[in-house]
């Protein structure tokens, strides 16, 4: 194998979720454009590109989506949150559609961990998407919420005990020779 190669696979390998962040550390808005730009990558069917992206810094409207989620700390204590939607009025498949939205999320997320920061993908605030439509006066019919991405520094002194467990290939593959 290719030392690059190798090197790519370890890089994909070792990202993992932060959910602690550093206080008060700020990320270059430069860096967030870097960011979201390895997102717009991300396949799409028919390259529809179905998403929207609300990029959120400030604390009023940090706190106002902390308050529907038990994840509420997290997203406060992020730099900044991605509060990904689903553009409707560009769906032509929905099941392709919700595939591209997490290639770009995972895209995003490797974005984040190229760039040395620690990111964590949000999923149980979607039990209270309309009420996450409505902090950003935008239709729940023409916009559906598929996760928030919380965003920070890494905290390099906060030891998490959490092992990183991946269930072996041989559980999950099938081969047909």
């Amino acid at each position: 194998m290719e030392a690059d190669t190798k090197k790519l696979l370890e890089f994909i390998n070792s990202r993992k979720s932060t959910r602690i962040f550093l206080e008060e550390a700020k990320i270059d808005k430069k860096i967030i454009l870097d960011i979201l730009e390895c997102g717009r990558w991300a396949p799409s069917g028919k390259n529809n590109q179905p998403w929207l992206v609300n990029v959120v810094i400030h604390p009023v409207v940090k706190k106002m989506m902390s308050e529907l989620t038990k994840d509420g700390g997290i997203i406060e204590n992020a730099y900044v949150n991605f509060v990904v939607f689903l553009d409707l009025d560009k769906v032509y498949d929905r099941v392709k559609d919700i595939q591209a939205m997490g290639a770009f999320m995972q895209n995003i997320l490797l974005g984040v961990h190229a760039m040395n920061l620690g990111g964590v993908w949000l999923g149980e605030i979607l039990n209270k998407k309309e009420q996450v439509n409505e902090i950003f006066k935008i239709s729940p019919a023409k916009y559906e919420l598929m996760g928030v991405i919380a965003v920070g520094q890494i905290d390099k002194d906060y030891k998490d005990e959490a092992k990183r467990e991946r269930r072996p290939l041989e559980d999950f593959l099938d081969w047909y020779h």
